[in-house]
């Protein structure tokens, strides 16, 4: 069992939050899923991986291809197809205890800006430590990422 870490976004964008999470869960040699409600959230993140400058290209693909099990980075909205250790939450997406306690780690990203995005990470939260899951909690402050919480899991307790 992992642990949850919930990225409370307010002045680093979506893109370069995940960039920076995408290449540290590489480092790893984990094999990632990016889960996402939108398609076109998804279809714009697939864009932005394929232009990134070429050094730090990161080999991806989008669910639905004959090679989805094969991926290091698959982008989709449905169920982990890759034997992914991680687990990238955006736009809204979820997760439930069951799947996030078979991974390493689940990345929440949400927009701190927006009440509904607060409120459903708030939630989200909630369902996974209630059920005994590990958490952290990350803010942007003064321009650095600083943990702001942290719930161990209940067998770490």
């Amino acid at each position: 069992m992992g642990i949850a870490m919930f990225y409370q976004l307010q002045h680093s964008g979506l893109d370069e939050t995940l960039r920076m999470l995408l290449g540290r869960a590489v480092q790893q040699n984990w094999r990632v899923m990016i889960r996402a409600t939108d398609t076109e959230l998804l279809r714009r993140l697939d864009d932005r991986l394929w232009t990134d400058p070429a050094d730090s290209f990161l080999a991806h693909g989008v669910e639905g291809g004959t090679h989805d099990a094969d991926q290091p980075i698959l982008l989709g909205t449905g169920p982990i197809l890759n034997a992914a250790q991680g687990l990238f939450l955006v736009g809204g997406a979820e997760t439930t205890p069951t799947e996030a306690a078979e991974l390493e780690r689940v990345w929440v990203l949400f927009d701190g800006n927006d009440a509904d995005n607060l409120g459903q990470a708030r939630g989200l939260w909630l369902k996974l430590t209630g059920a005994g899951l590990a958490a952290q909690y990350w803010s942007e402050d003064g321009g650095r990422w600083e943990k702001k919480a942290e719930k161990l899991a209940k067998s770490d307790a």
